[in-house]
């Protein structure tokens, strides 16, 4: 994982995008849309309509840079919202990158028999 630096927001933009789009046209779309400037250091994830391709646009000091990931089985859990954008914490961006559900994250529970 690439270590952003700090006060970088992650986020997830809502609903589908198409993801045919490149530099430009996420570039567009978070300028626009969002209202927000694609410049601005933060970090952008949209999802295709399919649910298993994310692309991350973060621009850094040297220009754009577009993440891509797409998975071979499962989808990515996104919330339900149909517009706008969602923030969400480092933890939770390596959780969706991982195909956990972060927006509820479980916490493990041990009892004394599993600690023996």
């Amino acid at each position: 994982m690439i270590n952003f630096p700090s006060g970088t927001r992650i986020w997830l933009v809502a609903g589908v995008t198409d993801m045919r789009k490149s530099f430009n046209g996420l570039g567009e779309l978070v300028q626009y849309a969002l209202e927000e400037n694609p410049f601005s250091g933060h970090l952008f994830i949209f999802r295709g309509c399919r649910g298993d391709m994310v692309k991350i646009l973060w621009a850094d000091a040297d220009g754009l840079c577009l993440f891509t990931q797409r998975l071979k089985e499962g989808l990515f859990v996104w919330p339900m919202a149909h517009d706008g954008k969602i923030a969400i914490t480092r933890s939770q961006l390596a959780m969706l990158l991982d195909k956990l559900d972060w927006r509820q994250p479980k916490t493990p529970r041990f009892n004394s028999l599993t600690m023996l």
